[in-house]
């Protein structure tokens, strides 16, 4: 999972929440109102105000608990996007996934154990804005990027529940 200030995703030591926070992180995985006011409109279902939701979402970004607040969309239905792999040596690894994320395109990475040990989604209005951030990775990291594009797709709900 990508976090934006470059924390790991994985935490060392459990973290205290408040209800709400829960509540956010466990009943709005799916089903975040498509509307042009949905974090008043989460504010009404969960009894607090619009600028609460607001803030306590961004509280949670900023502590490196979630990355990111937005829509999931099946591939090919608006704009452009790949699976990507970098072949990393193990000293370097934190250094290049920092330098990845420094990429707006890329919505997460994560490490896997393989030869190819980095992996991330590289998503973009269009294939060849997805092309070119391919393109700066390889110059910025100085390593040849392996781009595996969609051929056939899968869904897989990554939703899961947090807390009972």
């Amino acid at each position: 999972m990508k976090s934006r200030n470059n924390d790991p995703a994985i935490l060392s030591t459990p973290v205290a929440l408040t209800a709400l926070e829960k509540t956010l992180l466990n009943d709005f995985q799916r089903g975040l109102p498509m509307t042009a006011t949905p974090f008043a409109d989460v504010a009404a279902q969960t009894g607090v105000s619009e600028e609460m939701v607001i803030d306590t979402l961004q509280s949670l970004q900023q502590r490196g608990l979630i990355s990111r607040v937005g829509p999931v969309f099946a591939p090919r239905r608006a704009g452009a996007s790949t699976l990507a792999a970098l072949s990393v040596p193990e000293d370097q690894l934190d250094e290049v996934a920092g330098i990845v994320n420094e990429f707006a395109e890329v919505n997460h990475n994560y490490q896997r154990e393989h030869d190819y040990n980095l992996w991330f989604v590289v998503t973009a209005p269009d294939q060849s804005q997805v092309d070119r951030v391919l393109a700066e990775i390889e110059s910025a990291t100085g390593l040849p990027v392996l781009d595996l594009p969609l051929e056939r797709s899968f869904y897989i709900d990554l939703g899961f529940p947090l807390w009972c």
